[in-house]
């Protein structure tokens, strides 16, 4: 019999692992909550058969988790711009938040708009939603609080971002604690490092550790670097390899660094480096365009104006 037969079984033939009843209209069978191996017809059965099955449970929870963890993101946590629809650059000198829609715009379409501002002799307005951009910074801060209060994660992001830097800790946790709960990299980044440090919360390990493996599932770098690290201390080779290849996957340009000294020391083969250096450059490169160049020449030319003064 093939394994796809074994798949395609019908309800009918799964049975309850603890008293054996099969699958019918009256009877509904359940998965178990942390795996896929069994199914259960009560709260009951599921108890009583917990001591058989909570070592295999574990073991392919783990596996559900690696197979999750280890996956590829479509994307890094940034994104893509929403008026280009380019992807993002990881450099967060590329990009511009916008308080008033907490939008992450890419330098050439901000230049962009705040070109034809200037010939139009127009209002300076945000380049997505078209509201006045704020004139001061509590102009923008009040922005980000409306946003706030409507459980928008960047901005809660960002008020976590300003309890921290007053020192309010307690409060940047909250925050970022919210953001957090929709699926935010940024957060669950920044929640990782406050569990390390003990900033706002006592210093956990296994939760700044599940905050990291949150934020890399949903396509942070950095998360992933940190969680090679760990990796590389507990011996894992493996496993921090592939952190850092994913990472490099993405266009982070710290991976590359990191796989090219696995390569010296015999930890990532020649082939495996070169299609990292491969990936890592496709991925660079689909956030250039015509329109960002400009941002950047534009912005390289006024340094060097400021640099004069």
């Amino acid at each position: 019999m093939s394994t796809d037969s074994v798949e395609a079984e019908p309800a009918a033939d799964i049975c309850c692992a603890s008293c054996g009843i099969g699958g019918v209209d009256d009877v509904k069978l359940k998965e178990c909550d942390a795996c896929d191996l069994v199914h259960y017809c009560s709260d009951n059965c599921k108890q009583d058969h917990s001591p058989n099955h909570e070592q295999l449970c574990k073991e392919r929870a783990a596996e559900l988790r690696d197979e999750l963890l280890f996956r590829q993101p479509e994307s890094s946590h940034v994104g893509d711009c929403p008026i280009c629809c380019l992807p993002l650059s990881i450099n967060g000198k590329r990009v511009a938040l916008m308080s008033c829609c907490s939008k992450w715009i890419c330098d050439g379409c901000d230049h962009a708009n705040g070109v034809r501002q200037i010939k139009e002799n127009s209002q300076q307005t945000c380049p997505f939603c078209r509201h006045p951009t704020p004139k001061n910074v509590e102009e923008g801060s009040k922005n980000f609080m409306k946003r706030a209060a409507a459980n928008d994660p960047e901005a809660m992001n960002q008020m976590g971002f300003t309890r921290e830097k007053e020192g309010d800790y307690d409060g940047a946790f909250e925050y970022l604690s919210k953001a957090a709960e929709s699926g935010d990299a940024t957060a669950h980044w920044s929640l990782s490092l406050s569990y390390a440090k003990g900033k706002g919360v006592e210093k956990d390990e296994k939760k700044e550790i599940y905050h990291l493996e949150e934020a890399s599932i949903a396509g942070h770098p950095d998360a992933r670097i940190a969680l090679g690290t760990f990796e590389l201390k507990n011996k894992r080779y493996d496993r921090a390899v592939k952190h850092w290849i994913i990472a490099a996957n993405l266009g982070y340009d710290q991976s590359i660094q990191v796989l090219k000294e696995c390569y010296k020391g015999g930890l990532v083969s020649k082939e495996e480096f070169a299609a990292a250096l491969r990936a890592h450059q496709a991925a660079v490169d689909a956030t250039k365009s015509p329109q960002r160049e400009v941002a950047a020449e534009y912005l390289r030319f006024k340094l060097t104006l400021e640099g004069r003064k």
